[in-house]
């Protein structure tokens, strides 16, 4: 027993892609951390993400230290800037995403007991502050990553790779019933 190589790995991963025909898009809203930002761009390009929305305020891609992070990964999908929260929202939607924040809110649902299956584009917040106020309102749905142990929150970048892999394992399994 050994790990894959190269050739079998990328062959694993081909026929996982063949499975899922429905689209992953990502919005950061107001996210500063440069690995946080480079962390959630490589995660999502693993899950085959389309596109980026990043508001204003959040760190950028060009930032020297998102690409320690990101790795180039921010290169397979289309990357956007958009003013706030709401235009990342329309900008989604305009291009077929149901808009489902990751957020710890009033509303939110568990992340699994929440059908993610289609196309959907899964905002994550700020650091501190989570998603601005204008961007929970700008949401189709709210989730929430539940956790058992005595830490209240995960690290965003986190937080949006469990949020991708659930989005990825939903689009796997068969419906419920």
């Amino acid at each position: 027993m050994g790990s894959l190589g190269p050739t079998d790995l990328k062959r694993l991963h081909r026929d996982w892609r063949r499975r899922v025909s429905s689209r992953l898009a990502v919005g950061l809203d107001g996210v500063q951390g440069p690995f946080n930002v480079g962390g959630i761009l490589r995660s999502a390009a693993a899950y085959r993400a389309e596109y980026c929305w990043i508001t204003a305020n959040a760190t950028g891609p060009d930032n020297p230290k998102v690409g320690k992070t990101a790795l180039g990964s921010e290169r397979f999908m289309t990357v956007e800037r958009v003013p706030d929260g709401a235009a990342m929202a329309a900008a989604a939607r305009a291009k077929g995403f149901r808009v489902v924040g990751v957020e710890l809110a009033t509303g939110a649902s568990a992340i699994f007991e929440t059908d993610l299956r289609g196309d959907v584009c899964l905002l994550v917040g700020n650091e501190d502050h989570g998603l601005a106020r204008g961007t929970l309102e700008a949401c189709d749905q709210l989730v929430y990553v539940p956790q058992l142990g005595s830490i209240g929150s995960l690290n965003v970048a986190t937080a949006a790779s469990v949020a991708c892999y659930e989005w990825a394992r939903q689009q796997l399994t068969p419906p419920p019933g």
